[in-house]
């Protein structure tokens, strides 16, 4: 076995197909999930300690940072946003966007990497097939590849893996059948909890990259 490798892990598609990657690769696992006062939250973090006992992840680390819920400027932590409806082929930044929320997950992962002497922080960042982001870009994880090296100690030999970056949502859930992925442990809905909603950004991109992958969606919609 390799070096640990710290994994952001959200509970969702992206996410977990990264989780498949990293372990692939053979490296032991650190699962790291944030939650920011997300309406989904305990949703996701269900799917995250489920990916977590699929892949017997044992050192888990779940951070707060619900100070960017007070920051607010995105309808996915200000309830007084209205969540847009789902455009798959929008080109315009959405109201989901949480403003610079990747820094912070990163910086958290960072931090949390060079104690554990990890060499990879793997992120399931999707630059072309999202909505979007402009912190999902791969640009944004290169210019803090730079930030970690700088601000690190010297003998700390840390990257940022982006996996899936360039690949479309069909080709990651075509990856995840690949490898075995627990594809119906995941959550991409950005309103619900229950049966996710089919009709944000998330569950659009998500059902379409299954219907281009010619396999049905594993979990349960309204």
């Amino acid at each position: 076995m390799s070096n640990p490798a710290v994994c952001l892990v959200s509970g969702g598609l992206d996410s977990c197909v990264t989780a498949a990657i990293a372990s692939e690769n053979r490296n032991r696992l650190a699962f790291l999930h944030v939650t920011y006062g997300q309406i989904t939250a305990d949703r996701e973090l269900h799917a995250f300690h489920e990916l977590a006992d699929f892949y017997e992840v044992t050192k888990r680390l779940v951070a707060d940072i619900g100070y960017l819920e007070e920051i607010g400027g995105s309808a996915l932590i200000d309830r007084s946003i209205p969540l847009p409806a789902g455009d798959p082929d929008r080109t315009e930044i959405p109201a989901s966007y949480v403003p610079f929320r990747n820094a912070h997950l990163l910086a958290i992962a960072t931090s949390w990497a060079e104690v554990l002497g990890a060499r990879q922080i793997y992120v399931g960042a999707v630059e072309e097939d999202s909505s979007g982001y402009p912190d999902c870009r791969l640009d944004f994880f290169r210019c803090f590849d730079k930030l970690i090296d700088t601000g690190t100690k010297p003998e700390t030999q840390l990257s940022i893996v982006t996996p899936l970056i360039k690949m479309k949502k069909s080709q990651i859930v075509l990856r995840g059948q690949a490898l075995g992925a627990p594809l119906h442990l995941t959550w991409s809905c950005y309103r619900n909890v229950q049966r996710a909603c089919g009709q944000c950004d998330s569950c659009l991109l998500r059902l379409r990259g299954f219907e281009q992958a010619g396999i049905k969606d594993p979990i349960a919609y309204s």
